[in-house]
């Protein structure tokens, strides 16, 4: 077990590797201090990594009230329970809500409005687990003990009920899975793909006009 100093050690270091990431991943940043200086959802994530030490070390009140904090300067809700590898960047930020037992793992883009919440009032694991390398749209929710794949990306305004598997693609509500390991997924009806491909053409111009390595997805 880390002790109270070595986890101060690491947050800083999640920190860090939250900057570097955004850095890498924002094509408006364009400066090194941009991020530091003016992006509100980098703030409200750095608060998050505080709150997190806090509440791991049994300071939970405190870390409560680092997460009230975030919520009225920056509209975002992270539980200080929640577990958040190194290297997440959330755009935007605003209307971000990730509930007690979410996870996320490591080079995770989540943009605005999105929810890793829970389906039912229940107690135990009831918030999503995110693999690495997941791209979230805007306004995406993703609900329940669900698992998403690394190297997955949800469409925005999708409704996530069910495991995704690696590298899917899933939009909709509720959420369809159009691409399994970047093949398309003949399993849906024509009708459902007509409706959804030009949602999936405008993300990937998206990541292209944003200079991004789609290969990271």
């Amino acid at each position: 077990m880390r002790s109270f100093f070595e986890e101060i050690y690491f947050t800083f270091k999640a920190v860090k590797e939250d900057y570097t990431l955004g850095r890498t991943l924002d094509p408006s940043v364009k400066s090194k201090a941009d991020i530091i200086l003016f992006s509100a959802s980098f703030h409200g994530l750095v608060i998050y990594r505080f709150s997190h030490l806090l509440w791991k070390s049994n300071l939970k009140f405190f870390a409560m009230y680092l997460r009230y904090l975030s919520r009225v300067l920056y509209k975002m809700d992270i539980h200080p329970a929640a577990e958040m590898e190194f290297g997440v960047f959330i755009d935007h930020g605003i209307g971000v809500v990730i509930g007690e037992t979410a996870s996320v793992g490591k080079g995770t883009l989540i943009y605005h409005g999105v929810t890793l919440g829970s389906a039912r009032v229940m107690n135990g694991k009831r918030h999503p687990t995110v693999g690495r390398n997941v791209f979230i749209g805007a306004n995406a929710s993703i609900l329940g003990p669900v698992t998403i794949g690394d190297g997955s990306k949800i469409g925005a305004n999708s409704v996530v009920l069910h495991d995704v598997p690696p590298n899917s693609t899933v939009v909709g509500n509720p959420g369809h899975i159009i691409h399994k390991n970047g093949e398309e997924n003949f399993e849906i009806n024509d009708s459902h793909r007509q409706n959804t491909c030009c949602e999936l053409e405008n993300y990937e111009q998206t990541l292209v006009k944003a200079g991004k390595d789609k290969s990271r997805w």
